[in-house]
């Protein structure tokens, strides 16, 4: 059976934590800023944990992460 191919696109998007979990960032946050708030963009720059609902198929997408 060959190996499956991890989606190229996803892989640039997404890191594993050490727990295990899928690691995203926030989105919003490329152009258009000087109508968002300080704040608003501040707490942009921070990563998220993924969604339970994704991660199904985040694992399908990224077989080897």
């Amino acid at each position: 059976m060959p190996k499956m191919k991890t989606s190229k696109a996803a892989a640039k998007r997404f890191k594993v934590s050490g727990t295990g979990k899928l690691i995203r960032s926030k989105a919003y946050k490329s152009h258009i800023l000087t109508k968002k708030s300080t704040k608003r963009k501040r707490s942009l720059r921070q990563s998220i944990v993924t969604d339970a609902t994704n991660v199904g198929n985040m694992k399908k997408i990224l077989p080897y992460m």
